[in-house]
């Protein structure tokens, strides 16, 4: 059985979800692989050079002739609906999709819905930019980490101090926030009361034209940007509010329950694409006399990977469809779908890159691309040892 015949779980997913996850599948490659800033290839037995960069885009710049087209094919208004609540199912349907075919596409695609989600609190604040964001012509960035608050959201330290008849200035630093410093609005956590930890966050939006912001660029292990932000007195006013002063945190973590199942969605997307060419170099690479799919080291593997990717895949479609239906537990599914997804998809692009050798560390090989991308996820949005912190919290709920 080919493994690229079921991209998606047939249990879980409607005949017409199903479908569209092949219409997405084909867009990626056709329409937005094309435009990605790095060409990739899997080569087969040969050594053919890899294709020629695509003039559209860069690394570590918004590649907004991308953003266009994921726009045009009304794929982020897929994933930020303007008439109804965003669909988790929807959005990790859109994410493994179209890591299988164009991580490039997926992350610029996720990143304006992390970013903009938020926005959806505030209707007026909603109604300026979402517009914008779904039609592509605007970048959004969720800024909530900083150098000394990652993992522990909770302690940040941006100070949102009071200016008088609702409105304040923001005073401090973010640090490895996706998108900057060329976003065109931030969704902004500072903290309006100090010392009462989570619950003294505000979020606002932030546009990035404000006077006293200022970002520059890190150099990550991405290809889209990554940057640090400084806000040195930054006006904000009960305009910029994202629902209530002081509840921010709420803000911030009903945004991650919609997003980490969707992020273990991508880690499934990466695995997929892993095995698909572990299958097929297996299958047309031969060594000892015969195919390598022969030799139980290597068929062995293979059975491990495609059992660990459905298992991720099923927690993944199953956190998203609690979230859709309200259910109390989406909090521990979210967190079970991040965590395992992403430790499989390291396991398998690892395994992947073991079956092919040392070509699948070429520059430009398929598999040399995932095995760059495949490390973050076990970072942003909550890491491994965070989710399982939350996963066992839960527990004595």
């Amino acid at each position: 059985m080919d493994s690229s015949e079921h991209p998606v779980p047939r249990f879980g997913l409607d005949p017409d979800r199903a479908a569209w996850s092949e219409e997405v599948r084909a867009t990626a490659r056709e329409r937005l692989r094309p435009l990605a800033a790095e060409p990739l290839t899997d080569p087969g037995p040969s050594l053919a050079p890899p294709p020629p960069a695509a003039p559209a885009g860069a690394g570590g710049r918004v590649n907004r002739p991308l953003l266009a087209a994921l726009a045009g094919a009304g794929l982020i208004a897929r994933a930020l609906p303007e008439d109804r609540p965003p669909s988790a199912l929807d959005l990790c349907v859109l994410r493994e999709s179209l890591a299988r075919e164009c991580t490039e596409a997926e992350t610029a695609l996720a990143l304006q819905g992390l970013g903009a989600h938020p926005l959806l609190s505030a209707p007026e604040v909603a109604a300026r930019w979402l517009p914008e964001v779904v039609a592509g012509r605007a970048v959004a960035a969720f800024a909530l980490t900083e150098e000394g608050a990652g993992s522990d959201a909770g302690a940040l330290q941006l100070a949102a101090e009071p200016d008088g008849d609702g409105r304040w200035r923001l005073t401090g630093g973010k640090c490895w926030i996706s998108n900057a410093p060329e976003a065109d609005v931030y969704t902004v956590f500072a903290r309006t009361r100090p010392g009462t930890g989570a619950r003294g966050v505000t979020a606002f939006a932030v546009p990035a034209d404000r006077p006293g912001l200022t970002g520059e660029p890190l150099d990550m292990l991405s290809p889209h940007p990554v940057g640090r932000l400084a806000f040195d007195g930054v006006p904000v006013s009960a305009a910029d509010l994202l629902g209530e002063e002081g509840h921010g945190f709420r803000v911030a973590m009903t945004t991650l329950d919609l997003f980490r199942p969707s992020v273990g969605a991508f880690a499934v997307g990466m695995a997929q694409a892993a095995l698909d060419a572990a299958v097929a170099h297996a299958d047309r690479r031969t060594a000892f006399g015969g195919p390598l799919r022969d030799l139980q080291a290597v068929s062995h593997p293979l059975a491990e990977m495609a059992t660990r990717i459905e298992a991720a895949r099923l927690l993944v479609y199953a956190a998203a469809a609690a979230y859709d239906e309200g259910a109390p537990d989406v909090t521990a599914r979210a967190a079970m779908a991040k965590l395992y997804a992403t430790e499989t998809a390291q396991f398998a692009v690892d395994a992947a890159v073991q079956i092919h050798g040392a070509r699948a560390l070429r520059r430009g090989h398929l598999l040399e691309h995932l095995y760059r991308e495949v490390r973050a996820p076990r970072i942003y949005e909550g890491a491994s040892e965070v989710q399982r912190t939350i996963i066992a919290r839960e527990l004595y709920r």
